[in-house]
């Protein structure tokens, strides 16, 4: 993979110290600064979507974000870079269904720049790959999947009682352990940060799970910034396969409306990188 053409800023207002870019990076993204709390992490969210709002297509092997983006390499060098900041990034497991082959480092997706993603990691104080978080209510998971086999990132499964008993009975693998933190169906938002952060000292966790999620991180009101990549695809909808939009499992509208305040916008060709902040309470 080459490395791709500099994104044009169109607009950048986003508050926090800049990150130590190796000149590689900054030559392509430009600059890059990130918010910190006081309190506990900042967390951000990363999705791509149509420009219809799918962002899965439902199809199985079609199912990931580069069938939405069309491999945008800005997009995967957007993704690297988050995750290079990032202490952990969490997973749903449905997330992980739809691309059971992924590994979530800076390397695996974008291995051309797998240097300066070290080097800025290093410069950041980050030594290790950041956590994988799986998030999963029944433990159901793949245990032989590359996440988990190639030893490539130290895993953290977070899940429920009935998960913790179903993963209980299984061999795991050396990198890998288990967090039971909900004795209900679900994982509740604070529960899992809670366990990423025991797992992982954290200043920056990132969210690449699916919709329903990233739909608990809006109804929790923990979510300090989104990054959404727009693609200029029209996938469309009827009615043989559900395809998600941003958001699955809450109602906000018209009782109660989250707005976000756009502090970003990057244009690599027809893609659009764009950049949301929201306020959340201490």
């Amino acid at each position: 993979m080459t490395e791709p053409t500099p994104l044009e800023e169109l607009f950048d207002v986003a508050a926090g110290a800049d990150a130590p870019l190796p000149p590689e990076l900054a030559r392509v993204y430009g600059r890059f600064a990130l918010g910190s709390r006081p309190d506990r992490p900042w967390i951000i969210g990363n999705f791509v979507t149509t420009l219809d709002g799918v962002v899965s297509l439902g199809v199985p092997g079609h199912s990931g974000g580069g069938d939405i983006s069309g491999n945008d390499p800005h997009d995967r060098l957007v993704m690297g870079l988050l995750r290079t900041v990032a202490d952990a990034v969490i997973v749903g497991a449905g997330t992980l269904r739809s691309v059971p082959k992924h590994i979530w480092t800076a390397d695996h997706v974008f291995p051309a720049f797998a240097d300066a993603f070290r080097r800025l990691r290093t410069d950041l104080g980050k030594s290790d790959p950041p956590l994988t978080a799986i998030v999963t209510g029944g433990g159901e998971v793949d245990l032989t999947l590359p996440v988990f086999a190639s030893g490539a990132t130290s895993v953290l499964i977070v899940t429920t009682s009935q998960g913790g008993r179903r993963l209980g009975t299984r061999d795991l693998p050396a990198s890998t352990r288990v967090a039971v933190v909900d004795d209900e169906a679900s994982v509740r938002p604070g529960a899992m940060l809670d366990a990423v952060r025991r797992a992982r000292p954290s200043t920056c966790i990132l969210s690449e799970g699916g919709p329903s999620l990233i739909g608990d991180f809006f109804a929790a009101n923990c979510l300090d910034e989104l990054f959404l990549t727009l693609a200029p695809q029209i996938a469309g909808r009827d009615d043989s396969v559900e395809r998600p939009g941003l958001v699955a499992g809450h109602r906000f509208a018209p009782e109660h409306p989250l707005w976000g305040k756009l502090v970003g916008i990057k244009r690599g060709a027809s893609h659009l990188f764009l950049r949301y902040a929201f306020e959340s309470p201490a």
